[in-house]
Parts: structure tokens; C-alpha cells; sequence
């Protein structure tokens, strides 16, 4: 475990020292803003009459933006003495984001290195589900500061994963309908799961944030 990795072991929780310092919750609400960006670079990456390398070089731009916070986060929770909450819920909030946008990346990556042609409707659908799912998070991040009104944005998308669910199972009986070619069926596949990865990064990070929300009540 962390050196003062729990800051909430006290008597009385209305006695812990909260910094000043609002710097985490706005590398929080940063780390998302990247998120919105990178699903709406997802979004246009699915279009057929879009510059795909030009997509994918954006995306690679975004996901390097992204990973610079993270480090923001990691080196800031390492230099301060006391933290606004945990700093193992800092470390997983922050690696949970960066999941979201590896996740991303690496789908926007496939497309370009696979050179898909024909994209099936059912991966738009998935899209969408990101992008909600980013734009629920980016909302959600501001308010880690005074942990109100958060439980809205758990519970939607829990129930975003879910419908990110049964699209990936309809999706996956389409490939194997016999619709597609073998070798298209391989690649459409792989991209397909990192969608559905992303989705389920997303609910990790609402997880926590649950978690985090729970411990701070």
C-alpha cells in the first residue's frame, strides 16, 4: 500500500484536513475533456467518406494529451502531503480514465491498420454509447469536489453498459451470420472488442467513483 494511502483514518470524518488545493479535480475534469474528444474522433473515424490516417493521427495527438495528464495526476498525488481522498481511489480514478482512452485509441488504430471498408451500423450504435458515456463523465468530474448529485451519473452509465451489451452480442451474431467474409469477420472482430472495452472502462471508472463518493458520505 501507498505511504498515506488512506487519509480518512480518523475518529470523526468532519475532522480530516481537505486541502486548498483544487488542482486534482481539475486534472479530473481535464482527463475527461479528453475522453469527449477522443469518442468524437471515434465517431468520425466510423464515417466512410472520412480521412481516415488524418482521424487516426488526431486520435494519436489526443490519446498522447491524455496521457500527459495522467501523469499530471500521478505526479501530483506523489507530491502531496495531504490528498482530497485516498490516494489508491486517486490512483484507479486516474488509471481508469487512461484505460477509457487506450481503449479508444487502439479501435481508431485497428480501422486505419486494417483498412475496413464496410463498417456495419451496429459499431456506430456502440460509438454513441461511448460518447454519451464520455460526455456523462466529463459532466460528472467537476463535481467529485463537493460529491453531490453523482449518483445519477453511476447509475446511467451502468445502464449505458448495458446497452453497450446487447449491442455487442448483436453485433457479434451478425459477423458470424455469414454476411461477411472470413478475413473481414477477424478484423471487424477485434475492433468490435475494443469497443465494448471501452464501454466497460467507462463503468470501471464509474465504479470507482461510486466507491469514492460511498467512503466520502
Amino acid at each position: 500500500m501507498m505511504p498515506f494511502a488512506s487519509a480518512s483514518t480518523g475518529v470523526h470524518v468532519g475532522l480530516r484536513l481537505r486541502p486548498v488545493d483544487t488542482s486534482f479535480y481539475d486534472l479530473f475534469t481535464e482527463s475527461a475533456q479528453h475522453l469527449v474528444r477522443g469518442a468524437g474522433l471515434l465517431a468520425e473515424m466510423l464515417s466512410e467518406d472520412s480521412d481516415k490516417s488524418s482521424v487516426a493521427e488526431r486520435m494519436r495527438t489526443a490519446e498522447h494529451e491524455a496521457d500527459e495528464t495522467t501523469h499530471a495526476i500521478v505526479k501530483k498525488v506523489n507530491s502531496t502531503f495531504v490528498t482530497p481522498f485516498d490516494r489508491e481511489d486517486i490512483y484507479a480514478l486516474g488509471s481508469g480514465l487512461d484505460d477509457v482512452m487506450d481503449m479508444m485509441d487502439e479501435a481508431v488504430d485497428l480501422i486505419l491498420l486494417y483498412e475496413v471498408k464496410s463498417i456495419p451500423p451496429e459499431l456506430s450504435e456502440q460509438v454513441e454509447v461511448l460518447q454519451r458515456c464520455a460526455e456523462l463523465t466529463a459532466d460528472a468530474m467537476p463535481r467529485l469536489r463537493s460529491m453531490q448529485s453523482l449518483e445519477d451519473y453511476w447509475i446511467e452509465i451502468n445502464r449505458l453498459e448495458n446497452t453497450g451489451d446487447r449491442n455487442h452480442r448483436r453485433t457479434l451474431a451478425k459477423l458470424f451470420s455469414g454476411e461477411f467474409k472470413t478475413i473481414e469477420v477477424l478484423k471487424l472482430k477485434d475492433i468490435v472488442e475494443s469497443l465494448e472495452g471501452a464501454i466497460d472502462a467507462f463503468e470501471k471508472v464509474a465504479n470507482t467513483v461510486e466507491q469514492i463518493a460511498v467512503k466520502e458520505s
